[in-house]
């Protein structure tokens, strides 16, 4: 991999710009001379999410509809990054309170993964989040269309296990919190 060459941007033609997506057709020069024309590159807002614990022990998650595969989904809470956010953590916390309505006592960073790294430019801040309260006085995102339900841990688990969870990125925060609760079992 340290010889690995990175290639060379040629030209690179905006397509789309907006609050959501950025599109750009690139034209690269790889090492070897040829050329990639077009390849396509997608940003987005870097996202977190986090596997969000009450203070009772249960998992809160969301079903919410995907109109990219059109199907109400069970999702854990998150949303974008925000530029105003003064921290990581802090945009976490912003997001629970707004899709959830609660409160946690820690937010623990876990790490980062890619969509897809080949053409997304954004990434997934994972979280585990522990010690949540409702607090009744929270104003919920009116934007958002989501369904909070609290699960029990072992109902959590058997859902994950079924693979009802399919945004990779949150199978993958689920991983990562369950390492560091030292709960992954192999099945």
């Amino acid at each position: 991999m340290d010889n690995q060459k990175k290639w060379r941007l040629v030209k690179s033609e905006q397509l789309v710009k907006d609050r959501w997506a950025d599109v750009r057709k690139n034209v690269y020069e790889k090492p070897d001379g040829g050329l990639m024309d077009p390849f396509y590159i997608y940003g987005f807002p870097d996202y977190a999410t986090a596997l969000a614990i009450t203070k009772e022990g249960k998992v809160i998650i969301e079903k919410v509809y995907r109109p990219g595969l059109d199907l109400v989904a069970l999702e854990l809470p998150g949303g974008c990054v925000d530029a105003n956010d003064a921290s990581l953590e802090e945009a976490m916390q912003r997001e629970l309170l707004e899709e959830t309505g609660y409160r946690f006592d820690a937010v623990e960073y876990l790490g980062c993964v890619s969509p897809n790294p080949t053409t997304n430019t954004n990434v997934m801040r994972m979280f585990l989040a522990t010690g949540g309260e409702f607090d009744p006085s929270a104003v919920l995102d009116a934007d958002e269309d989501i369904e909070v339900q609290l699960l029990e841990w072992d109902d959590f688990i058997e859902r994950f296990k079924k693979q009802e969870f399919v945004q990779s990125m949150q199978t993958c925060t689920i991983l990562y919190a369950l390492m560091k609760l030292n709960k992954l079992v192999v099945y």
